[in-house]
């Protein structure tokens, strides 16, 4: 058994801070987009709750993008083009039909590598396609009163509203995907557990995986 330093403690509080920021912002949207429900937290409340943790989601991910960029996190990002679409068709072929049957996983995590070719673009498209999108709308949102009258052609409220609204599902989809997937590492605990230490337990004399951001 080795194991592997692959997350430095500010990707684990970005992580947990990130976690707990859009934990609350489903709460308070959900609670904002059917005002009313007794079951749900008051609207005034729920829009404090989701302006603030917009702010600090907003200000998280600029932290993250830097630190990206400044620091050898930002190599895990890094897409190897030449083996791309072998890896893809490995790694798919292993989550739908491989992890089933036990086989071994395709991909071995090495400390310039921790994410499986999936993960990478995942990551990639929720990171710095989805979160820019979800924080324009959201300060879109904020700021409705500034916005043009139209947008494409349409009203500028409700581009921005749908917008807002669709980019959530798809974040709150990868966030469902993202908790069964951390499940899947040699016991159902162990990525859990990389993310709280640091430290990934790998078994040398097999493949490995890592699951967490």
């Amino acid at each position: 058994m080795t194991t592997l330093y692959l997350y430095p403690l500010w990707v684990r509080v970005w992580h947990w801070l990130n976690a707990i920021l859009f934990l609350v912002l489903i709460a308070s949207g959900v609670s904002l987009h059917y005002a009313g429900t007794t079951w749900l937290m008051p609207f005034a409340t729920a829009r404090i709750l989701h302006n603030v943790a917009g702010i600090l989601l907003t200000l998280g991910w600029i932290g993250f993008v830097i630190a990206n960029a400044r620091t050898a996190n930002g190599r895990h990002y890094r897409i190897r083009p030449r083996t791309l679409i072998g890896d893809l068709i490995a790694q798919t072929r292993y989550y739908l039909h491989g992890i089933f049957r036990g086989e071994p996983h395709p991909f071995h995590v090495e400390p310039e590598r921790k994410f499986n070719a999936l993960q990478q673009l995942s990551y990639l498209g929720v990171m710095y396609g989805l979160m820019p999108l979800l924080i324009l709308s959201g300060w879109g949102f904020l700021f409705a009163v500034y916005l043009p009258p139209t947008l494409f052609g349409l009203g500028s409220v409700w581009v921005v509203a749908l917008t807002h609204v669709a980019v959530s599902y798809l974040l709150v989809l990868f966030l469902v995907t993202h908790l069964y997937i951390i499940t899947t590492g040699e016991t159902v605990f162990a990525n859990l557990r990389a993310m709280l230490t640091g430290w990934h337990r790998a078994d040398s004399s097999s493949t490995s995986r890592s699951e967490s951001s």
